[in-house]
């Protein structure tokens, strides 16, 4: 099954997606009374929204790409698990070559960062870079290009 990508097509899903939060954007308004909320004001708080969940499917595809593209390269088994939000951490780890269990790590707050560094250091490793490359992920735009530099860099 091909999945076909069209600009109408777009255009219709984010009508759809702003018809189905423009109600619960009152909720962020400031003021109580729903009655007296300027509707411009709900439409730049829907608009804001779609343009914030557009932003986070993009990110999200492009990570799912990058880490599947590591696994492949690295012949990890089961590269298709970058797709799936919380296995994708397993899949990092054994990219990593770390030990499973380091997965209650990334829920404990403030040691999950110094683990995801561990972790992206261990990949980048795996693909024959240097490990300070893992580092670069707390550079706040560095930290977008590096997992695609580990992944389609030769």
């Amino acid at each position: 099954m091909k999945i076909r990508f069209s600009p109408a097509s777009a255009m219709r899903w984010l009508l759809a997606l702003s018809v189905l939060v423009t109600p619960f954007a009152a909720a962020f308004a400031q003021d109580t009374d729903i009655r007296r909320v300027p509707t411009g004001g709900l439409l730049a708080m829907t608009g804001f929204l779609v343009v914030c969940f557009v932003l986070t499917l993009v990110m999200y595809v492009y990570m799912a790409l990058a880490l599947q593209t590591i696994a492949t390269k690295t012949n990890t088994e089961n590269a298709w698990l970058a797709w799936i939000p919380i296995v994708n951490i397993i899949l990092m780890l054994n990219v990593a070559k770390k030990p499973i269990w380091w997965f209650i790590l990334f829920l404990i707050p403030l040691v999950n960062v110094v683990i995801a560094i561990l972790v992206w250091m261990g990949v980048a490793e795996a693909r024959n870079k240097p490990n300070w490359w893992g580092i670069l992920l707390i550079i706040p735009v560095v930290g977008i290009i590096v997992p695609g530099y580990l992944a389609w860099s030769d």
